[in-house]
């Protein structure tokens, strides 16, 4: 089956609002666990804007499953990784003016500093993933950095319109065929919902989607586990329809 990864990022955007106690990121990840997920994925970002240091650290020794955490190439977040040795680390553009993140890394232009990025985590235990715009340039730039997966970024297909939406669906195809020529495996996410998930949860070989802002909204009107539940059922009925 088709793995899930819910990023609670925006649970602590609510509560950094307030620069409270509530809601409860640990609380969050926990609800999401028992309905299901695979994994909790989190950007720490350099600003910290929402998830925060403490958060992570709990996260790492409250979770069953595994912990995703998101960051940017900074020679601070990456310190934390070696400390706390997450089953995965997703890298990613970083850019302090976005709202979220807006592309996929330039893994090609700057392949020997994620060479040596790839190999000190692999050093201390951690897989890596590169989160790219389904370009072969990309797709191959990972493999030559030794990159574990890719998580190839659906942002484009997520707002695309009209005919542009199946060609930015055949983008995402013809990527994640070109990583089956490779050692690594193909995760996918940014902008997902329960409305355009189906036709990306079909990329041959897709190993696990990443969702969070679809999630959290849907939960506002139906409850966190049933949103999760409802994305769960959507991957269910692919590994089905692929079987």
């Amino acid at each position: 089956m088709i793995e899930l990864g819910v990023n609670i990022d925006h649970v602590a955007t609510l509560r950094e609002a307030r620069k409270g106690r509530n809601p409860d990121v640990i609380a969050a990840a926990k609800v999401c666990e028992l309905a299901g997920a695979h994994q909790i994925t989190v950007h720490l970002r350099e600003d910290r804007r929402h998830i925060q240091d403490r958060d992570v650290e709990l996260l790492s020794q409250v979770l069953q499953v595994r912990m995703n955490p998101e960051m940017g190439v900074s020679e601070e977040i990456l310190a934390i990784a070696r400390r706390l040795r997450p089953h995965t680390v997703c890298l990613v553009p970083e850019n302090r003016r976005e709202v979220t993140t807006e592309g996929g890394l330039n893994v090609a232009g700057q392949a020997d500093r994620l060479k040596a990025v790839t190999a000190d985590m692999h050093d201390h235990g951690i897989l890596v993933s590169m989160f790219i715009d389904p370009e072969a340039e990309q797709v191959e730039a990972s493999a030559a950095c030794g990159a574990d997966f890719v998580e190839l970024h659906t942002g484009a297909y997520a707002n695309a319109e009209g005919t542009d939406v199946e060609r930015e669906l055949d983008r995402l195809h013809e990527a994640a065929e070109l990583v089956l020529d490779t050692h690594m495996r193909c995760n996918a996410g940014h902008g997902l919902t329960i409305r355009n998930l189906r036709p990306v949860a079909l990329l041959p070989e897709l190993c696990e989607v990443n969702i969070g802002h679809d999630i959290m909204a849907r939960a506002l009107f139906i409850g966190l586990e049933a949103a999760v539940g409802e994305i769960l059922d959507i991957l269910h009925w692919a590994s089905e329809d692929e079987a």
